[in-house]
């Protein structure tokens, strides 16, 4: 099932209008239908804002996997989002339930690009960050953190704030991401 039937099974699921899901997730009502209808891919930041409105994961809107005992994830089969946008790449490396919980991400930027703005998770939801290759800077709030990290670098970081990452070098950007929302506050 794609990304656009998945949001329009579970906002069915929650009983909610498509013009309730564009209040929530400030996407417009004409843009959350053609998403539904996978007429259109949205951005990254686009996704999550839905996926937030939905009280679920972009993960989980990508994945939808039955919940086992034992899940191998191969390469060629893993759950792939692409920023057309920004060329920005996110491959879920863990699988994705509908309960919230621990998501495993590899993200990758390509050169002098960037993720767009990730909008706020909900209170209680932090991220960890490894770069395995390149170089990426970190932006969380308006004004609250602009870091750089190298190869080898990690951050840790609350994540109920909006954040962006950028790579302003000459090579991609590789980075693990692993983001936990069991102690979200709904």
């Amino acid at each position: 099932m794609g990304f656009g039937k998945q949001v329009n099974t579970i906002r069915k699921q929650n009983n909610m209008t498509l013009q309730e899901l564009s209040t929530l997730s400030k996407v417009s009502a004409s843009m959350l239908s053609q998403i539904e209808r996978d007429e259109k891919n949205p951005t990254i930041q686009v996704a999550c804002q839905i996926a937030e409105a939905l009280n679920t994961t972009l993960s989980a809107l990508l994945d939808q996997q039955e919940k086992r005992d034992i899940i191998i994830m191969r390469a060629d089969e893993r759950p792939t989002y692409f920023d057309e946008k920004f060329g920005f790449q996110r491959h879920l490396l863990s699988p994705a339930f509908p309960s919230r919980g621990i998501e495993f991400v590899k993200n990758i930027i390509p050169p002098h690009s960037e993720s767009g703005i990730f909008p706020a998770h909900k209170p209680g939801v932090k991220e960890y960050i490894y770069v395995e290759k390149g170089q990426l800077v970190v932006e969380l709030g308006i004004d609250d953190f602009h870091g750089e990290l190298l190869e080898g670098d990690s951050l840790f970081f609350e994540a109920d704030t909006e954040h962006r990452f950028i790579n302003n070098s000459i090579s991609e950007c590789h980075y693990f991401l692993v983001i936990d929302s069991t102690q979200s506050k709904i």
